[in-house]
């Protein structure tokens, strides 16, 4: 399964809603990178997120994927995302096996431009949670969130371009914003690939 999901990543043509550069992003946005990792447990894949402390800057309180801006000692928006998952969640670099990359994507409230990864990670694994940051980790079976009475979808206007804004409910925890429109990306590509797989069994 992991071996298609990065051929399909690798086989599709990413869309960068901004145009951008490191360290800095047309119309002021900030560049940033979030990991979204998968792994798997009982026989079942799981996406990791974190929820995000009520004292950090931005997105208190929120249910997100492990990143954050980039800083001038990241080479690649990789080691950003690599970097921030070590200093928020305690996974090494070298746990990581990255699959590919999605589309950037905007955040509404702040003004970011996220470049998520996929990676598959090792499961169990002994995190170290920042305190400062992340409140808790979150695992949710990717068949919960494909549960079509888990999703419901609005429609809002970010820099002049209409976007669908999604919501995702997992046993009363809401997935919502930049992180619910990455994951709606993730989620169409596994769905493929299982759909793929099972024409080819």
């Amino acid at each position: 399964m992991l071996q298609q999901i990065k051929e399909a990543l690798s086989q599709r043509q990413k869309k960068d809603l901004f145009k951008k550069r490191r360290h800095h992003v047309v119309g002021n946005r900030v560049s940033s990178a979030v990991l979204i990792p998968i792994f798997l447990k009982q026989g079942e894949y799981h996406i990791l997120f974190t929820k995000r402390t009520d004292t950090v800057r931005d997105h208190k309180g929120q249910i997100s994927f492990p990143g954050g801006a980039n800083e001038m000692e990241d080479v690649t928006l990789l080691d950003t995302a690599l970097r921030e998952c070590k200093e928020e969640i305690g996974l090494d670099a070298g746990a990581a096996e990255v699959l590919g990359e999605l589309d950037n994507t905007p955040t509404i409230g702040t003004n970011y431009l996220i470049t998520p990864f996929v990676a598959a990670i090792p499961w169990p694994y002994k995190f170290k949670i920042d305190p400062r940051e992340v409140a808790e980790i979150i695992e949710v079976p990717i068949s919960a969130l494909l549960n079509k009475d888990s999703l419901r979808h609005e429609t809002d206007t970010v820099d002049g371009k209409l976007i669908i804004t999604y919501f995702y409910n997992y046993k009363g925890k809401i997935i919502w914003g930049a992180t619910a429109r990455i994951l709606a990306q993730f989620l169409d590509i596994y769905s493929r690939v299982m759909k793929d797989a099972g024409r080819q069994d």
